[in-house]
């Protein structure tokens, strides 16, 4: 008889720390958008109920989770906005990775967004890494996201 030790797949990304390019502002002044709202564990897709990250417009936009340790990443799920420009976020590139040169956006990549779908899974094949980044290239764009989980190698967590 074999018995397997199964461990829950755990989204460490909710006991990271949240940063961001830059934090888009409306026209009274209110910050909906604080880079924090990407990891806080509500799945909610529309912007205006205050769990979705935005940046203001700029040129290579991004968002990063810190995740305080390194770890053999399985898989990266984000949650889309679904209210109004979903599309903005297609060609954002995952990179994971140990090094925050160029704000970690010259880490190794794990996928690229290629649709406007509300959720999308991409995996890392047990990519190493403390560091999370969403990254946008581009002139004059909007980086904005509803959720980021990052799930553990589950043979292999720390």
């Amino acid at each position: 008889m074999f018995i397997f030790n199964y461990r829950q797949i755990e989204n460490v990304a909710l006991r990271g720390k949240a940063t961001q390019s830059s934090v888009y502002s409306n026209e009274d002044g209110l910050h909906l958008g604080n880079a924090r709202n990407g990891i806080d564990g509500n799945h909610n897709s529309n912007y205006f109920l205050g769990s979705c990250t935005h940046t203001a417009t700029e040129n290579n936009p991004w968002w990063r989770v810190d995740l305080i340790d390194v770890y053999r990443i399985s898989h990266v799920v984000i949650t889309n906005r679904s209210d109004v420009g979903s599309e903005r976020l297609n060609g954002a590139e995952i990179r994971i990775g140990n090094f925050l040169t160029n704000n970690g956006n010259e880490n190794p990549k794990c996928g690229t967004v290629t649709s406007a779908k509300q959720t999308m899974e991409f995996q890392c094949n047990s990519m190493i890494g403390r560091y999370v980044n969403v990254y946008l290239p581009g002139n004059q764009k909007y980086l904005h996201l509803c959720e980021v989980e990052v799930n553990l190698d589950p043979m292999h967590c720390n």
